[in-house]
């Protein structure tokens, strides 16, 4: 089935001075979570997807997470087949689910990508209630599921089966092999549901610790959760971001946790962490208020070369942002720059930290809706439409809603969100999902003519993706910083190329990329606009 991205309602007019903006086009993908009038948990916490190049044509395809049946956990009908769509690279999409082989077989809610066995196509991790997948590319358009060769358990002896909700590919050894983080959310038994009116309060179920698999080079997986000192901080997961956060070349995890206190695992070198969230100031916002951490993103916003930290949460909790102070510790800024007041009556689930109009300032994506059901909507705004913070050159935030296009569409219960440029104009684009709902991809035709720049890294020495990867850039006089790492937003996966805007420069001065290896590459005087592919040097 070959699907056009036509567009299926005039987008809304853009206001003079508008610098973001976007146009909604079709996807022929639903998302069914099997909402029932139980209210069991899962029902409102699915719809993870990727944006990736599964067939390395140079063009960005989507996956999607689906739900299945809720009694059986169960895909029992093709609407809760997980869905695979090939980018033509014309504008149209193809449904090629079932020749890949990636209809799925249980209750799937998020997804993460990475390329675990470097042999140069990019593979899948789906995570779900009470089953994991991992899917092999065979480098032919198929996938193989690999899970139990691969020794990736979902049964817990002490805590049983267990519920994950996303996942992040990261060398935490830097070996040149990626391993695997799964975010575990909570203790779930459909028979042991309670009775909350609407979708219950985290608190009424038990939390479940989060795992490492470190990976073996054979195909197989070695779970060092315990050893690496990840187990013994159990939590209710629900984003997770990776980053170097304190320049020492080894790569850190962050884990935004439900109505509870958040997780930063410090890597401390020899595949064991410290959990620092307290000491580092990323355990609770400033006014000590548990919130609903959803999803996260973990990237420089103010270009210091430190990356921040922001995670979104329901209506009343605000988007917290807290700023890298370069010496091992964060402040959070929520308040003082503008976002407190922006987000307070927000409902977010996936935040994505890009450059969406190429200043050369990342912005912040936030896909929104409440995590309560339909019945609610005369209580609460369950239904939201999407926003892009445009990032006011480190001054603050401009929450762009109407401006951006994104009322072209009725509201939305949305959740996962990943970001690519899906038709080469240099812009990037945005997919994503919303509950008992059609899905949307959001096309970046903003009026900036500012220039660009992709990396397509690629490691020799460090792992294949380039995961873990630094890149300092300037352009113009201005430098700007970014990191490799697929993992962004709520239970999805961002795949493509190192996105750089610059803004009206159309040479870049010079770029620095630091390899996980700790091999340091210079280019210099790289013209503007362009996909540049990039080989690690060979020492």
């Amino acid at each position: 089935m070959v699907i056009l991205i036509a567009a299926s309602a005039a987008p809304v007019p853009e206001p003079a001075g508008s610098p973001v903006h976007f146009s909604f086009h079709a996807i022929d993908f639903s998302l069914n979570s099997c909402e029932t009038p139980e209210k069991h948990a899962p029902e409102t916490m699915a719809g993870g997807v990727a944006v990736f190049d599964y067939d390395n044509d140079g063009y960005l395809d989507i996956f999607f997470t689906n739900g299945a049946d809720i009694s059986t956990l169960r895909k029992t009908s093709s609407k809760y087949w997980n869905r695979l769509f090939h980018n033509n690279g014309d504008g149209t999409f193809t449904d090629v689910t079932e020749k890949a082989g990636l209809a799925g077989t249980g209750y799937d809610t998020g997804v993460a990508i990475g390329d675990y066995d470097n042999d140069g196509y990019e593979d899948i991790f789906v995570g779900g209630v009470h089953r994991n997948t991992l899917y092999h590319n065979n480098g032919d358009g198929t996938f193989t599921d690999v899970t139990e060769k691969a020794g990736l358990a979902h049964l817990d002896a002490e805590y049983g089966p267990l519920w994950s909700v996303g996942a992040a590919w990261v060398d935490v050894n830097n070996d040149g092999l990626l391993d695997l983080f799964v975010v575990n959310y909570f203790s779930w038994d459909s028979g042991k549901e309670p009775h909350c009116g609407d979708y219950c309060d985290p608190k009424f179920y038990k939390p479940l610790p989060n795992q490492l698999f470190l990976n073996q080079g054979d195909g197989t997986f070695k779970d060092i959760s315990m050893k690496a000192g990840i187990r013994s901080h159990p939590g209710k997961g629900m984003g997770v971001g990776i980053a170097d956060y304190d320049g020492d070349g080894l790569s850190d995890i962050f884990v935004s946790n439900d109505k509870m206190l958040n997780s930063l695992f410090h890597n401390q070198g020899n595949s064991h962490f410290e959990e620092v969230a307290a000491e580092a100031g990323v355990v609770i916002p400033e006014d000590g208020t548990l919130i609903s951490g959803m999803g996260v993103d973990f990237r420089d916003l103010n270009n210091d070369g430190y990356p921040d930290i922001v995670i979104v949460a329901l209506r009343n909790e605000t988007f917290p942002v807290f700023q890298n102070k370069g010496n091992g510790s964060f402040t959070e800024v929520t308040r003082q720059d503008g976002m407190r007041l922006l987000s307070l009556p927000m409902s977010g689930y996936s935040p994505n930290i890009a450059d969406f109009d190429n200043d050369g300032w990342k912005d912040i994506f936030v896909s929104r809706g409440d995590v309560a059901s339909p019945e609610m909507a005369d209580h609460i705004p369950v239904d939201q439409p999407n926003t892009v913070f445009r990032n006011l050159h480190g001054e603050g935030w401009s929450a762009l809603t109407p401006e951006a296009g994104f009322t072209s569409q009725p509201p939305r219960r949305h959740r996962g969100s990943a970001f690519g440029d899906f038709n080469h104009d240099g812009k990037l684009d945005l997919v994503v999902t919303a509950i008992g709902a059609p899905a949307e991809i959001w096309m970046n035709d903003g009026p900036t003519n500012n220039h660009w720049l992709e990396l397509a890294l690629r490691g020799t020495r460090s792992n294949r993706d380039g995961i873990g990867t630094r890149v300092r850039l300037v352009a113009g006089g201005h430098a700007q910083f970014n990191h490799v790492t697929f993992s962004s937003g709520y239970a999805s996966s961002s795949a493509g190329p190192l996105h750089f805007g610059l803004g009206a420069a159309k040479t870049v001065d010079a770029i620095e990329i630091r390899w996980p290896s700790g091999t340091v590459q210079t280019l210099k005087n790289i013209q503007a606009d362009q996909v540049l592919r990039i080989q690690e040097p060979r020492q």
